[in-house]
């Protein structure tokens, strides 16, 4: 199986997947080529992070739960 364009021809790693278009209430689609390889299914839950500079990442909650984790361990050294 095929999944989207290779980003500057790498293989196995990051792709453009295609296009998403926000409709009315502001939903978008996940190309079903990304939600495939990611194995996202409908009902789960996805993390949305905003910059203002670079825009949007949608990831799963689980893979930034470790760097959540370190970053609050590190600002509660602050207080101490």
């Amino acid at each position: 199986m095929s999944f989207g364009k290779h980003l500057l021809g790498r293989q196995g790693g990051s792709y453009i997947a295609g296009t998403a278009r926000v409709g009315e209430k502001g939903q978008i689609v996940i190309p079903k080529d990304a939600r495939d390889r990611l194995g996202i299914c409908p009902g789960d839950t996805l993390l949305v992070l905003v910059d203002p500079e670079n825009g949007l990442v949608v990831s799963r909650p689980e893979v930034l739960q470790d760097a959540a984790a370190r970053l609050l361990r590190n600002l509660n050294k602050g207080d101490e």
